[in-house]
């Protein structure tokens, strides 16, 4: 699903992340964001940037609560593409 919210949406740093990072999930938000829901909670959702990911949730009264970031692992690249060819049976 895309998360869409305006600009005016307050968002509590729970864990006092630097300015950077609450600033760049503001921008995602506001842009429009592929937002993953939780399957456990209601209203908590993962929302992914490029390397970048977001665990938030939003509250009845609009404000967004950042519960969690962190920096995605980079894709690992094969030095030697034939060591992950698969054998034939």
């Amino acid at each position: 699903m895309i998360l869409r919210l305006n600009g005016n949406t307050r968002i509590d740093n729970l864990r006092n992340y630097p300015s950077e990072i609450v600033e760049k999930l503001r921008a995602l938000l506001n842009a429009g964001a592929a937002a993953y829901p939780d399957p456990r909670r209601d209203a908590f959702y993962d929302v992914e940037n490029g390397s970048r990911a977001f665990y938030i949730h939003l509250c009845p009264n609009g404000k967004v609560w950042l519960l969690a970031s962190w920096q995605k692992p980079a894709p690992v690249l094969a030095e030697n593409p034939a060591q992950f060819a698969v054998a034939p049976r």
